[in-house]
């Protein structure tokens, strides 16, 4: 009998029941942490861009895309946050005088970064 091309190739089939089914894997990947924003971006390709989820996974690179995507979403938030405090007037001496109201200006800050984040890096497709 002659062998197909996916045994060519190298592949190879394992019989289950009746039917041989071909012996397939997924390429071993460097783990990598990935923080929220990664997770984020990972639930986005899973509900809405399942075609790049799946060539990603399995050519083996959607572990290193996501930590890239963490790192770049990270990278961002940390160099906006500090520029929105600073023009909007968010200081140390209102820390001081008035903690609550610096509280209120930080949350509404940090939400307003994320918020551009998500927008420009996690929502967005390549």
């Amino acid at each position: 009998m002659t062998k197909s091309i996916f045994e060519q190739l190298g592949g190879a089939y394992e019989q289950q029941g009746d039917y041989l089914l071909p012996c397939l894997t997924v390429p071993d990947e460097k783990e990598q942490s990935i923080g929220v924003w990664g997770q984020r971006h990972l639930r986005y390709l899973k509900e809405y861009r399942r075609a790049t989820y799946i060539t990603l996974f399995t050519s083996g690179r959607l572990n290193a895309y996501l930590a890239d995507i963490d790192r770049q979403a990270q990278e961002r938030m940390d160099a906006m946050l500090p520029r929105m405090m600073e023009m909007a007037g968010v200081t140390e001496e209102l820390k001081a005088s008035d903690p609550m109201r610096w509280v209120q200006m930080m949350n509404t800050l940090k939400a307003q970064a994320e918020e551009i984040v998500l927008t420009e890096t996690i929502y967005q497709y390549f």
